[in-house]
């Protein structure tokens, strides 16, 4: 079945008459006219296939359905806002009054919101935006191409200096269909079993450090952040290598939902298919799976400006943290 997206202006129209109480008024400040705006909402009525206005000779109001839409809207309007600003970042110039690189869970999770509200801030600011592994983040901040960098990585050259602007946590994540998977909660709908069989282990049993230590995973590629926190937490002889190495957490998600091997990624990174039941979170006994997030720049550099105000909302973001 292929999926028509409504279109986003047309959207946007919406929230103006619901905003407004009238199509004309919604018209003006959308730029065209009433009849204009009147076909665009007809057309979004025929995609959606539920009605959005009661119209008569008085005006133009909400169906109720249309409200339900309107509350819906509100949210992709907003996440269309945070993908068109972190795309105007990722293709400002390298001489952008404020240059920023992020390690690529930061970027591709926390930066779109941490860019909006530095807009609503300093309006004006231009930033040039590097998306770059926890590694990458650290040398170009040591060599001076950018004023701040955010990385995942729990340990931070002593050439910089660090401010720690959020927590994340890892996660052990298998498909559904993993063997580990009886060690996660139940799925939504999953009908409550008895007593495991023989080799089974108890549902929500934690698996153990040496068993996961002990098992090839599927990993993030050197360099980044979420495989130098992995390999802080394992290291001896008893550690398999990787079954595999990826350099994108899209990648590995996808590796893992296939059925290749368990992985170790951000919470961050997986929400989404945590809540929609694609991969399931295995607990782990003994092992502190909680890192921080880290903003850096130069050492003995102050961070000023645009800069430092970004770090400054990123840490607000998180914790209302003050100023560094």
């Amino acid at each position: 079945m292929t999926v028509r997206w409504p279109d986003l202006a047309s959207l946007e129209l919406l929230l103006l008459v619901a905003e407004q109480g009238s199509l004309g008024k919604a018209a003006k400040l959308h730029g065209i006219t009433q009849a204009s705006a009147s076909r665009r909402l007809d057309t979004l009525e025929r995609e959606l296939g539920v009605p959005l206005l009661h119209r008569s000779t008085t005006g133009s109001r909400l169906s109720p359905q249309g409200q339900v839409v309107v509350d819906w809207a509100r949210a992709t309007l907003a996440a269309a806002n945070d993908l068109l600003t972190g795309v105007q970042a990722l293709r400002g110039r390298t001489d952008a009054r404020v240059r920023v690189a992020a390690s690529m869970t930061v970027a591709e999770y926390l930066m779109p919101g941490w860019l909006v509200a530095l807009r609503r801030v300093l309006p004006d600011v231009e930033v040039g935006l590097r998306v770059v592994n926890s590694g990458e983040v650290c040398r170009m901040a040591t060599d001076g191409e950018i004023d701040a960098g955010f990385i995942e990585s729990p340990v931070v050259p002593r050439e910089l200096t660090s401010w720690p602007v959020a927590e994340d946590r890892l996660v052990v994540v298998v498909a559904p269909g993993h063997a580990w998977a009886r060690r996660g909660k139940p799925l939504r709908g999953e009908p409550l079993r008895g007593e495991p069989l023989d080799g089974e282990p108890p549902r929500g049993e934690p698996l153990s450090r040496a068993d996961l230590a002990a098992t090839p995973l599927v990993v993030r590629e050197p360099g980044s952040g979420t495989r130098y926190a992995l390999d802080r937490l394992l290291t001896g002889p008893d550690v398999a290598p990787p079954i595999l190495e990826l350099s994108s957490n899209a990648a590995v998600k996808v590796a893992v939902e296939t059925g290749v091997a368990p992985a170790v990624l951000s919470h961050l990174a997986v929400a989404a298919e945590l809540r929609d039941g694609r991969l399931i979170e295995v607990p782990v006994a003994d092992l502190d799976l909680r890192r921080p997030l880290f903003a850096v720049w130069r050492a003995r550099a102050r961070l000023t400006g645009p800069a430092a105000e970004l770090v400054r909302l990123a840490r607000t973001a998180a914790h209302g943290a003050p100023r560094p």
